[in-house]
């Protein structure tokens, strides 16, 4: 198994990767724009977002974002945001996906990085990702109606509370 940043090269599968992952969703009556993104719109989020991948024997199996706060989709919080969390069908509940978020977080979020805490989102009316990420330790911080066929419902996960603590003095002043 191997974890690493995507390519120009990985377009193509990580498009039908995501194409496929999303179609459940998209049966549910939401739309994330994961489920019919191009591979223009795949080549710019690859440019300003790091695009972490787990693959095995050389197969694409699962996918996560960091967005950015200076990226072209920054999240609403000034952290850097999760996203397009995705496993390819053929092997969900097989602790893929669980495998790359948990090196994403521990590996590149706090080890690498070093942030204090980052934020993610996700429908409202979605039927079990809120509860996947409130298990993972993110706790709801916000909503907001960016669509017209779901509320996002938005969590954040504390890594580092004296770094986070600081962070807040210096970003929210009044």
């Amino acid at each position: 198994m191997t974890f690493r940043l995507m390519t120009q090269n990985d377009i193509p599968a990580y498009q039908t990767l995501l194409h496929n992952a999303y179609q459940a969703t998209l049966q549910l009556g939401i739309h994330f724009a994961a489920a019919t993104v191009n591979q223009k719109q795949i080549a710019d989020h690859i440019e300003s977002n790091a695009v972490y991948l787990y693959e095995k024997q050389g197969k694409l199996i699962s996918t996560l974002t960091i967005r950015f706060p200076w990226g072209n989709n920054p999240g609403p919080y000034g952290l850097p945001h999760l996203g397009w969390f995705a496993t390819d069908p053929q092997y969900k509940g097989q602790g893929y996906g669980h495998a790359l978020w948990d090196f994403v977080e521990q590996q590149i979020l706090i080890k690498q990085l070093r942030l204090p805490a980052a934020t993610l989102g996700t429908a409202a009316n979605h039927p079990w990702l809120a509860t996947l990420y409130i298990n993972k330790g993110y706790k709801p911080i916000g909503q907001a109606d960016l669509t017209s066929d779901h509320t996002t419902l938005y969590f954040e996960k504390i890594f580092n509370y004296k770094n986070y603590t600081e962070w807040k003095k210096r970003n929210h002043k009044q």
